[in-house]
């Protein structure tokens, strides 16, 4: 078995990984809240934890991946909207059909980057009666309290003996000096209380009975039950996004310890944000884009269609602990290197075996252990893989060599480092029908644009709707008309 070292968020430090029982792997991440469409920033979060889930099995690790699907719809501490409820209404559906209709939108986006499925997927409001029991436990443990039908973490009393701050290495003492009591929290103890339970108003379209009042759990719980119930009071690796640290993990830790008087996780992983041109990605500003936009091009950020190997390859091509930005050079120069990846591996079938070997396949094999051995180091290992495509294009010319043996084993690890592990998919189109296709559409749009030059809309449309009737969808631009295959 490889020494494999992983960042640990809770040490700041790489450490040996070492899990709980030898051989087996317990993982937990954070899945999404469903109330709209995916968005890039959360499906690299999601492609940074498969890689790792890859790599696991890959190294032979029995791996029990929980995911969750957060379906209930919270108040976070501050009394904001309940993200599920509020687009209920404004669709004028059910709480639990935005539910379905986002989480099976979720699913397709997942499949498309070619994700492996957890292995288990649960969901919040399956897992009430857990929170509520978990929530008794911590008011029995003196941890809790109850106030007008909502409960509440006590922090206080909880770092009395504890560290809240041990994740975000944040001082409670700091939280408390720099805290205001905002309207609608002076029922809690102190400002940092956070909720377990908050009784539901009026507004509140899901709710649950309990023993305090007619309301829902705290956004926090229902990780902290579905992790501990699916892989024990203790288990190997919990991740998320760097923007769950705190309050959400930080919250998480407390409440296991506070019912299980133990440290609920041995290496806390987070991936990094992605930023789009330069900027941090935001809808209201227009500086977004959604995963099925750069499958169609239909972005003005993008000036044509990417695959979805192709954006999961780009996203690969940084640290999963490093910010990563998103623009069209960026992911343009990806499709570049995606495509030499593939050519390689296309001209794998057609090396001829020599009597000697010109390159050192155990040492470079070694080189993309070690990348992926450091923290699942991604770019490196691409970079590993690169030297791979030039050493295939010399020995196609003649100018390197491999036996037999040599040949098979440098065939295997690669194809498993591209395909197995870095999860990437090989388009099936073949290259002539691809560029005769090209060629018609290329041939219709040049019509198309006589005739828009003639004015003849008519015929400019009929061209445009027809092409897209078989799945070509025509971009007009300022360089021209691209378009794009469904």
């Amino acid at each position: 078995m490889q020494e494999l070292k992983i960042y640990n968020s809770l040490t700041n430090k790489k450490e040996v990984f070492t899990p709980l029982q030898e051989g087996y792997v317990g993982m937990y991440v954070c899945g999404p809240t469903v109330y709209s469409n995916v968005h890039l920033g959360n499906v690299r979060t999601f492609i940074s934890f498969d890689l790792i889930y890859r790599y696991l099995l890959h190294l032979d690790y029995k791996v029990r991946y929980v995911r969750n699907i957060t379906d209930a719809g919270h108040l976070t501490d501050d009394n904001s909207e309940d993200k599920i409820s509020t687009k209920a209404r404004l669709e004028k559906l059910e709480p639990m059909e935005i539910v379905q209709k986002y989480t099976v939108d979720f699913h397709k986006i997942l499949q498309k980057f070619n994700l492996l499925s957890p292995s288990i997927e649960p969901t919040a409001t399956g897992h009430i009666l857990e929170q509520i029991e978990t929530i008794n436990t911590i008011m029995d443990n003196g941890l809790a309290y109850e106030i007008n039908g909502s409960v509440y973490f006590d922090v206080l009393k909880y770092n009395e003996k504890e560290n809240y701050g041990i994740l975000s290495k944040r001082k409670i003492e700091d939280a408390i000096e720099n805290t205001r009591v905002l309207d609608g929290q002076s029922d809690k103890k102190n400002p940092q209380d956070f909720s377990l339970w908050k009784k539901a108003g009026p507004e509140h379209i899901q709710r649950w009975n309990s023993p305090w009042s007619v309301g829902f759990p705290g956004w926090h719980l229902e990780c902290t039950v579905m992790s501990t119930k699916y892989l024990g009071e203790q288990f190997d690796i919990h991740g998320g996004g760097m923007d769950l640290k705190f309050p959400h993990h930080e919250c998480e830790i407390a409440q296991s310890q506070a019912c299980n008087h133990i440290a609920p996780v041995n290496y806390w992983m987070h991936g990094n944000m992605l930023t789009m041109n330069g900027k941090k990605m935001s809808k209201s500003t227009g500086n977004s884009i959604l995963p099925n936009e750069i499958f169609t091009g239909d972005n003005e950020h993008i000036t044509k269609a990417y695959s979805a190997s192709v954006a999961r390859f780009f996203m690969l091509q940084a640290h999963y602990r490093s910010i990563l930005d998103f623009s069209n050079d960026a992911i343009l120069a990806s499709e570049k290197g995606y495509n030499r990846l593939m050519e390689a591996i296309d001209l794998l079938p057609k090396l001829t075996i020599s009597d000697t070997s010109t390159f050192n396949v155990k040492t470079w094999k070694q080189k993309c252990y070690d990348a992926m051995n450091d923290d699942f180091n991604s770019p490196v290992l691409i970079s590993h893989l690169f030297e791979a495509v030039k050493i295939i294009n010399l020995i196609k010319d003649g100018k390197e060599s491999l036996t037999q043996t040599d040949l098979q084993e440098f065939k295997k690890v690669l194809k498993d480092f591209i395909f197995d592990v870095l999860g990437l998919e090989k388009t099936e189109v073949g290259e002539n029908n691809s560029d005769k296709l090209s060629g018609v559409v290329e041939i219709l749009i040049e019509m198309r644009n006589h005739a828009r030059a003639d004015k003849d809309w008519a015929l400019s449309d009929k061209i445009r709707d027809e092409l897209l009737a078989l799945g070509i969808q025509l971009k007009d631009g300022k360089e021209g008309t691209s378009f794009t295959v469904n």
